[in-house]
């Protein structure tokens, strides 16, 4: 009976200093700079599908349907500038830029997402080019237009002048 407590005892001891955290264990010794199996490559269309920014999420049908704000804004290049408005192109501009932002951040980062909304961002912002150009023409028009119109009006009371008193005219003239 005591050769069995002691042969217990040498195999718990055993078990003990095995376990010990101050004991290097032998595995990561000798560890393998191998990689891992690769998986079978896949073709593109697999690739595609299986992303997590593939065909069958949101992720990426989400901008494929956002290229068309991007065409309303460029087939707005040929409208005039006084029917466009203002505050709508602000709004894609501050959409376009803060979504490019942004598309960098979340995860899975979305490349196909940030290239519609940075596009968004430049028609925006040509759009809004156009509209303060044309604001900044009609109040300098409107400057031209009351600088001419003082002037006719002065042409006009000095030629009513001269129909009523030919004589007195032409003799101011003179002198």
């Amino acid at each position: 009976m005591s050769s069995r407590v002691g042969i217990r005892f040498s195999q718990c001891a055993r078990n003990l200093a095995r376990a010990s955290p101050f004991r290097r264990p032998h595995g990561r010794r000798y560890q393998t700079t191998e990689a891992a199996p690769t998986p079978p490559p896949q073709g593109t269309f697999q690739r595609l599908w299986n992303s997590p920014v593939g065909v069958k999420t949101v992720h990426f049908w989400a901008p494929v349907m956002k290229w068309a704000l991007v065409l309303a804004g460029i087939s707005d290049f040929y409208r005039p500038p006084e029917k466009l408005s203002l505050t709508q192109n602000l709004a894609l501009t501050a959409t376009g830029a803060i979504w490019t932002r942004w598309c960098f951040i979340i995860k899975p980062r979305n490349i196909l997402l940030a290239a519609v909304n940075f596009f968004l961002g430049c028609v925006g912002v040509t759009q809004v080019t156009r509209i303060l150009m044309w604001q900044q023409s009609v109040k300098a028009g409107t400057a031209v237009t009351e600088t001419i119109e003082q002037d006719a009006k002065n042409a006009v009371q000095t030629l009513e002048g001269t129909a009523e008193n030919p004589e007195a005219r032409a003799k101011s003239a003179i002198q």
